[in-house]
């Protein structure tokens, strides 16, 4: 999101689950801090209150933010959605019983112990 500082002459509108700390370093930026979903209707008075434009957004994967899509489709504003990273390989287990037997397999691990 700090990536957003070059671009200093627009004003921003930076909704997020927590606090942006530091916040961006641009003269006018607004700060919502909330937990979606959130309703069409409330999604287009938001964006038609700060009179936003654009939408820069984040792939959740999810249907969560669902409303600022419907919002910004209705009122024709351009989205910009970044696409989710890759995940990276890491091992995986299914279930509690498989994530102890996992984690005593490594535990027997001399390098682990420091040995």
């Amino acid at each position: 999101m700090h990536a957003f500082a070059a671009a200093p002459q627009h004003v921003y509108l930076v909704r997020s689950v927590d606090p942006v700390l530091p916040p961006l370093d641009v003269p006018r930026a607004d700060y919502v801090v909330a937990r979606g979903p959130f309703e069409d209707g409330a999604e287009r008075e938001l964006l038609i209150r700060h009179g936003i434009d654009i939408i820069v957004a984040k792939n959740s994967g999810g249907t969560a933010t669902y409303g600022k899509m419907a919002a910004a489709r209705e009122l024709g504003l351009d989205v910009v959605l970044l696409r989710r990273p890759d995940v990276p390989e890491v091992p995986a287990v299914d279930g509690i019983d498989a994530a102890v037997a996992w984690l005593e397999g490594l535990a027997a691990h001399p390098a682990l112990r420091g040995e």
